[in-house]
């Protein structure tokens, strides 16, 4: 391999000039100065090639050497991965900080998997067996609660001649493969795979069943499916980290990957504080044990913003050819579309819209579709699903500004959030006027049959019923409540319920936390009935006054604090008690 050296002629921030590069490529990873930089190629004009560094380039000067490495930035893939905590480019800063103290020094050279730990290698091949690209030859139980397949590269067709079980570092050959040209090539455990090409699979499926989260407006307003792509924007303040924390602790995903990129020092920290110590509750093991961690905060070099996206995603692709079901955070994209703002200035390249790149919208775009639910390449016809949801910052909260607009062309599903709901302390602070789930014609089957029938017909109601609150709120302020109607006076107490008793949810309340799709379809049932049943009373001549006033409305707001057992027995009770207060009350009114 020809090793390509060149010379910087120019630095300009996080971009790096170097002349000389005749034999490099594009998006080759380049060491740059004496202190041994990491960078990357992502311009070539003849012998001049743009590098983008992606560590503090204070101090370097024109005349300072640069070494190509011939290969594309790539992620080491294999056992170790979960649990740990690595930067945008893949260093484990756990590991970094045991050797350097904690300062992060610049050029650094860590290998991302341990080189010495020895895993025990179980063998599920044997000597003779046909495999191909895919195929499992075998599991590491990385932590208690998650298998780790070692699975066949990319490109190896042939047949097994030799594979033992025992205990191996991760670089140790564990299996010999006589491929169909007659040569024999030794697997590791350890694949490296470049960050920028999607790892491939046999066939997409269609978006038709949902990610449970446990989150009550987003599992029944508006779902996500497995494999779908979802973004959350808000302003500061309205709870982006919140449902981004609940959807990584709740969400029906056996790995989960979050991604802080360029996010404040701090709330990376409440991740790493919280996320071991959270128990998971599906293993009761910590929510460490299944959670891959990239940690690229606001002050570490910009261009790493871009490099901690494409790493993390590439991660959750390994573990969805293993057949899991991932979930993947990205907090926050527009922290990374800052990054290639600040890049594309430094290139001097036409600006877009309020200075942002003018491919935007294909980089955004090229991140989201590699989400789905798939079968996974292998003899086998498994399947395994990623999830991405990424949350946005718009400035201000307005979501008309380029990031936000580029991203909800992509995604199928918007939480909007609301920083006046977060002011008022309703949480999760997604707007339910302005949120949308595209998802919801290919889930409506998954959820009459799995869930209930009606399931569909009463979200419809509770929408309804909502944006006719919106509607007479605008009445109220106008001319006052008096000027109501007794029915209207009743959508909106009963639009309260459905905002304050089943919209609203405590994520530090060990039951409110997280609801069971059944237990969700009971909670719209009693809403819906209290109203329904209202409405008949006041045809009757029931007083208004008298139906917003009945003692049962206390326990229907309470449902949400009973467990999970609880939940039928509680429902009954609720709907005997109802009809007994209704009956008392047009008793009174008859005497």
């Amino acid at each position: 391999m020809d090793v390509s050296k060149g010379t910087i002629t120019k630095v300009a921030g996080p971009l790096v000039i170097a002349s000389g590069m005749r034999q490099a490529n594009m998006f080759d990873v380049v060491r740059v100065s004496e202190q041994h930089l990491i960078g990357e190629i992502i311009e070539m004009h003849g012998d001049r090639a743009s590098i983008q560094v992606y560590e503090e380039t204070s101090g370097l000067g024109p005349g300072e050497p640069v070494t190509s490495t011939g290969a594309p930035l790539s992620v080491e893939l294999g056992p170790g991965l979960v649990g740990s905590i690595f930067d945008g480019i893949q260093r484990p800063l756990m590991e970094i900080m045991r050797q350097t103290g904690t300062n992060l020094t610049r050029g650094v050279e860590v290998p991302a998997l341990n080189r010495e730990k020895r895993w025990t290698f179980e063998a599920l091949k044997k000597a003779g067996d046909v495999v191909e690209p895919g195929d499992v030859l075998g599991v590491v139980q990385e932590t208690p609660v998650v298998a780790h397949k070692i699975l066949v590269p990319n490109g190896v067709f042939g047949t097994v001649s030799e594979i033992h079980s025992g205990h191996y570092r991760v670089t140790d050959t564990v299996a010999r493969v006589r491929q169909e040209n007659g040569e024999t090539m030794s697997l590791p455990m350890l694949q490296k795979w470049p960050v920028r090409v999607g790892r491939p699979y046999k066939r997409k499926l269609s978006p038709d069943i949902p990610l449970v989260t446990g989150q009550r407006v987003i599992d029944t307003m508006f779902p996500i499916a497995k494999g779908g792509v979802a973004a959350v924007p808000g302003p500061f303040g309205s709870g982006k980290t919140v449902v981004q924390h609940q959807l990584a602790k709740w969400a029906a995903a056996d790995i989960i990957v979050y991604i802080g990129c360029g996010e404040r020092g701090n709330e990376m920290t409440d991740v790493l504080n919280e996320f071991p110590q959270l128990k998971d509750p599906r293993t009761g093991a910590s929510l460490m044990e299944r959670t891959v961690l990239i940690a690229n905060t606001s002050d570490m070099p910009v261009a790493a913003r871009e490099a901690s996206i494409y790493t993390g995603i590439t991660i959750a692709e390994y573990f969805r050819d293993m057949g899991y079901t991932v979930a993947l955070m990205a907090d926050s994209t527009s922290r990374w579309a800052e990054a290639l703002r600040e890049m594309s200035g430094r290139l001097e390249e036409m600006p877009g819209e309020e200075g942002y790149p003018a491919y935007l919208g294909s980089r955004l775009a090229q991140f989201y579709e590699r989400a789905g639910r798939v079968i996974v390449n292998g003899s086998n016809d498994t399947e395994g699903a990623l999830s991405v949801i990424g949350a946005v910052s718009p400035p201000g909260g307005d979501i008309s500004e380029p990031v936000s607009q580029a991203t909800l062309r992509i995604v199928k599903v918007f939480w909007g959030l609301d920083a006046n709901l977060a002011y008022r302390r309703h949480f999760p602070a997604i707007n339910w006027l302005t949120s949308y789930s595209l998802y919801l014609d290919s889930l409506q089957d998954w959820y009459v049959k799995q869930v209930a029938g009606d399931w569909m017909t009463l979200r419809g109601r509770l929408l309804a019923l909502l944006q006719e609150e919106a509607q007479l709120e605008e009445i109220v302020k106008l001319v006052g409540m008096d000027a109501l109607s007794a029915s209207d006076r009743l959508k909106l107490e009963t639009a309260r319920s459905i905002r304050e008793d089943f919209l609203h949810q405590n994520a530090f309340h060990e039951t409110d936390t997280y609801t069971s799709l059944h237990k969700q379809y009971l909670m719209m049932k009693l809403i819906l009935l209290y109203y329904d049943r209202s409405i008949k009373a006041l045809q009757d001549g029931a007083p208004i006054d008298g139906l917003v006033t009945l003692p049962v409305r206390e326990r229907i707001g309470r449902v949400k604090y009973h467990s999970e057992e609880r939940v039928d027995e509680e429902y009954a009770e609720i709907e005997t008690r109802l009809t007994h207060e209704i009956a008392g009350l047009l008793e009174q009114q008859e005497q």
